[in-house]
């Protein structure tokens, strides 16, 4: 595997960049907290798949953070494709940890991309997996991270969107370091696109939107047009130059208050006991125990679901005869989660194999 220090000279953050990053408070990233989701639309109307955004509470080698889970997938022109993000981000948008997939299975054979990136030290270590037919291509990335200062990953970029959408101002020439479709550094600037009525169900409302540009070394710069609710909920997306759009089709139930904390109130029904109460009461406060440490648990690591989730949706849309070899397959970028020493070992035996 070829591991390479990416040259970045010339390339920096502007200081409204940082200066917006800055002015963040916690108190406007809790308000980002919550679930989108759009339809994806072509440009007749039709219903092509389905575009989702969840953003939670987490921590991260026990400090606290954000879990971010984006996924899109459906269908274009007949020819299955979708991408998934998933992500923890810090209370300053820093990006700790970040799994990317992205896949278009074609008449033959399937495209899939993979890349997984989390910060080591002072470096910030990027392993990106092409596979295409029976090529598989690797490659091992280092930056450091002295020199990534205002860099904006695809997680924190939603988180951003949403601040600048609740804000309704935008900083002129705010630029950011990013990554682009090569995995190159580059600059994503974003500027606002003014307000309008979009239709929202059978109402109209009033939204505001945000043009995010992304440059390329090589090719022609990538922009996406977003509209926001006033509380930051998405309301449409769009790449500039694409046919398809996602939209929302139904407004999201009001933020804050009963409604945000509500939670499911399962009523206990009596139970009758014949034999020894003492030992039947120990039994039951021992299941309560486990309840709501395994609740507990499953609350502090919201990628559980978002994981679970995109595993089944590749699974059933390509539903291999071996499911345990695709299983492994699936799951093997993050292998490198686990630990230190076990990313490194891992590392240390692909490189062996690789020459």
């Amino acid at each position: 595997m070829e591991k390479t220090a990416l040259d970045i000279e010339g390339l920096k953050a502007s200081r409204q960049a940082l200066e917006f990053l800055a002015s963040i408070d916690l108190k406007e990233l809790q308000q980002c907290l919550f679930a989108d989701t759009l339809v994806t639309v072509s440009d007749t109307g039709r219903e092509l798949g389905e575009f989702t955004i969840t953003v939670q509470n987490a921590t991260y080698d026990n400090q606290p953070c954000y879990h971010v889970h984006a996924n899109s997938h459906g269908s274009i022109d007949n020819i299955p494709c979708g991408t998934s993000v998933t992500a923890y981000v810090s209370t300053k948008l820093e990006t700790l940890e970040q799994s990317h997939h992205e896949y278009v299975t074609l008449q033959d054979h399937i495209l899939d991309r993979k890349s997984h990136m989390v910060r080591r030290g002072d470096q910030l270590h990027l392993n990106k997996v092409v596979t295409q037919r029976e090529d598989v291509k690797r490659q091992t990335f280092t930056f450091p991270l002295g020199s990534l200062e205002g860099f904006v990953s695809e997680a924190s970029n939603l988180l951003i969107q949403r601040v600048l959408a609740q804000r309704k101002r935008i900083p002129e020439n705010m630029v950011f370091l990013t990554l682009d479709t090569e995995t190159r550094i580059t600059v994503s600037s974003y500027k606002g696109l003014g307000q309008k009525q979009q239709m929202v169900g059978q109402k109209c409302v009033e939204v505001f939107g945000i043009e995010m540009t992304v440059d390329s070394i090589e090719d022609v710069p990538a922009a996406w047009h977003c509209y926001f609710l006033s509380d930051g909920h998405l309301a449409s997306r769009v790449q500039v130059g694409s046919p398809v759009t996602m939209r929302l089709i139904q407004l999201p139930v009001q933020m804050g208050g009963a409604d945000k904390d509500r939670k499911a109130v399962f009523e206990k029904k009596p139970l009758v006991w014949e034999e020894d109460m003492q030992l039947c009461s120990t039994f039951l406060d021992r299941k309560e125990a486990l309840k709501a440490d395994h609740a507990s648990y499953v609350r502090q690591h919201p990628e559980l679901k978002a994981l679970m989730a995109d595993f089944l949706q590749f699974l059933l849309l390509r539903k291999p005869d071996d499911v345990f070899s695709f299983a492994a397959e699936y799951f093997a970028p993050f292998a490198s989660q686990s630990n230190p020493g076990s990313r490194l070992k891992s590392s240390s035996l692909i490189n062996v194999s690789e020459n």
